[in-house]
């Protein structure tokens, strides 16, 4: 199968199995169900993806893709442009129904294994990224001088808060992009405030 057209059935198959979460949550998340949804053979999901926890991981790999496409698109920016851009993106994709699906699903699974794979596939992953833009941005003063880790945890707090949990409990509504975009302004301003008093 050619590159382009494997990947046009890819994401035919991955928002199959989303609407499975979504329909039928974590206990219906079968590969046959799977298959059955995005009209394709259940040898096809197994050679692809392995197993549903190589699924899931790939579910999670395309969801935080979004933030690197971001990332990616700051380059040769400051620190602060970077956080300022990559903020938003963050919040909209730990907000968005994708996150709040494999996040009911890793909370239902009683064995534990697909929150360490999303913990090893999303904040594992985003985390370095934002480590290596907040500790270049501190070495070239850019940001405030602080623990770079201390910093990241500031702004995640300030950033997400308890947001996600809200969101997947039912609690919140999905955001609009102007709250989105708002929060996103006020945690990075506020951080920087915080450490440059410091």
């Amino acid at each position: 199968m050619k590159q382009d057209k494997r990947a046009r059935r890819a994401e035919e198959i991955e928002a199959a199995a989303y609407q499975v979460l979504e329909d039928k949550g974590f206990a219906g998340l079968t590969m046959l169900a799977v298959a059955k949804a995005a009209r394709a053979s259940n040898e096809t999901l197994y050679r692809w993806y392995g197993d549903k926890q190589g699924l899931f991981a790939k579910l999670i790999e395309g969801n935080t893709s979004q933030v690197q496409q971001v990332l990616d698109g700051v380059q040769g920016k400051s620190a602060p442009d970077k956080l300022a851009a990559l903020g938003p993106a963050l919040l909209t994709m730990l907000l968005g129904p994708r996150a709040v699906a494999l996040n009911r699903a890793a909370a239902a699974d009683p064995s534990g294994e697909l929150g360490k794979i999303l913990s090893a596939s999303g904040r594992a992953t985003v985390g370095p990224w934002i480590a290596q833009v907040v500790t270049s941005g501190i070495s070239a003063g850019d940001l405030p001088k602080a623990d770079p880790t201390e910093f990241i945890e500031t702004y995640f707090a300030l950033l997400i808060g308890d947001t996600q949990i809200r969101r997947v409990t039912g609690a919140m509504a999905q955001p609009d992009s102007d709250w989105v975009q708002s929060r996103a302004d006020t945690a990075l301003r506020r951080t920087i405030a915080l450490f440059t008093r410091s």
